[in-house]
């Protein structure tokens, strides 16, 4: 490998090299991904767009650690996601890695301000740290506007509070790079773009790399680069 190629890689924060993932559904096989590779830069915004089935969200998990890819490789700042332990992986998905999904996944016992302090539940000596914790997510929850709803529990919120919600805890152990599936597929316009607005004003206010799956090729075409998928194949980036 030459010197410019390795340095060329070494940029990347997050990087797929040839990703294939199938599915078996009963005598059938699902092809999914079929040989992508892609690599995302420290601090910049990637779109990834296509239409419904093209792979989208199985490439987001894959990068983010939720799903092991059938073949290929992972690298997170060099080292390879899928080679590593378990407990290994789960510490760089909760520290390094932030996640927005189309549906809120916030708990529904919890009050919102417990909902955005759970990843931080995850560091060593949370329970010292409680306090500094708390004045993170009470510090999160204003930078979205929800400082009034801290003590509400989800179904008190509208869609569009709840994914603001989730964006601050998506924040909350100030991770290098946000994944965000669909964020505003279950909102309806004006309330997406509002979270959208939080979306890219937070992540690089705070110099967080983005990679935001969207079927909005207007909402695509704000962030820095725009990788299209067509039947699990990378065909633009």
């Amino acid at each position: 490998m030459s010197n410019t190629t390795s340095q060329h890689q070494d940029e990347y924060l997050v990087e797929a090299l040839n990703v294939q993932k199938t599915y078996k559904m009963g005598a059938n096989t699902i092809e999914v991904l079929r040989g992508v590779s892609v690599g995302i830069r420290a601090g910049e915004t990637v779109s990834v767009v296509g239409a419904s089935g093209a792979g989208k969200s199985t490439l987001l998990h894959i990068l983010g650690g939720l799903d092991e890819p059938s073949r290929g490789t992972v690298l997170f700042r060099r080292q390879s996601l899928y080679d590593m332990g378990n407990r290994e992986r789960a510490d760089i998905r909760a520290l390094k890695i932030g996640f927005v999904f189309q549906s809120y996944h916030l708990l529904p016992e919890l009050d919102i301000l417990e909902n955005v302090m759970l990843p931080a539940m995850s560091r060593g000596g949370a329970l010292r740290s409680m306090a500094r914790s708390r004045a993170r997510a009470e510090e999160l929850l204003k930078s979205v506007g929800l400082e009034a709803r801290a003590m509400h529990r989800p179904t008190e919120l509208s869609g569009g509070e709840q994914q603001r919600a989730a964006l601050a805890r998506a924040l909350m152990n100030d991770p290098e790079i946000v994944l965000a599936d669909e964020p505003t597929g279950n909102l309806d316009s004006k309330t997406g773009d509002l979270v959208l607005q939080y979306l890219f004003d937070l992540t690089k206010e705070r110099g967080h790399t983005l990679v935001l799956v969207t079927h909005n090729e207007q909402v695509a075409s704000r962030c820095d680069r725009m990788l299209s998928l067509r039947d699990g194949c990378v065909v633009s980036s």
